[in-house]
């Protein structure tokens, strides 16, 4: 469990891909990192499988390159970093799993105030709430008040925007989204009650 508050922006040395997925060495300033300690990379909970000086590798599986952004790195990409919640810590953010849900995609980057436009798939709209959160590259962001046409904004303050990698997107760019997992067990109760 994450909350979205990104600790720190790490360098890809490495992402090698292989008939079981991947390997992802990332270069860190976070320290005392551990093997098999969870650790959120663009927004996806990665377990740390080795570690050597400021580097940590990750196994990352079929299904996370299909889902995310993680098989597009390349070496020098920049990503976003936090260790996973520790019981009893603030939780500034929202609750955010490291389950990314899909691949949103930059529409437009603006200055003032300082947003993002970023479109999805239907799918993933449906649990777009305008003034909801988000989690984007692991970001925990506030939803804009208008979602519409595929397409919604998030805001971001300059402490953000400064300490992550979304100061690095463009037009185009691809990003990891996981939707507010409130949302996810409210529509899977009431499917539930409805028989279905």
């Amino acid at each position: 469990m994450f909350t979205g508050l990104v600790e720190a922006v790490g360098t890809v040395r490495a992402l090698k891909k292989h008939s079981r997925g991947a390997r992802l060495a990332v270069e860190s300033a976070l320290e005392d990192l551990l093997p098999g300690e969870s650790i959120s990379v663009n927004g996806v909970c990665q377990t740390i499988a080795e570690t050597a000086g400021n580097t940590f590798w990750c196994d990352v599986l079929p299904e996370t390159l299909r889902v995310s952004n993680i098989g597009l790195l390349r070496s020098g990409s920049h990503v976003n970093l936090e260790r996973a919640l520790l019981a009893g810590a603030r939780l500034g953010g929202h609750l955010v799993n490291g389950h990314v849900d899909g691949i949103g995609t930059i529409t437009a980057v603006i200055k003032k105030p300082l947003s993002l436009g970023i479109s999805v798939e239907p799918t993933l709209l449906t649990y777009i709430v305008p003034k909801g959160a988000v989690a984007v590259n692991g970001v925990s962001l506030t939803i804009g008040p208008a979602v519409r046409n595929g397409r919604f904004t998030v805001f971001i303050i300059p402490h953000t925007w400064e300490r992550t990698n979304l100061k690095d997107v463009t037009i185009g760019s691809t990003v990891n989204i996981e939707i507010d997992i409130i949302a996810k067990y409210v529509e899977q109760f009431c499917l539930h009650r409805e028989g279905k």
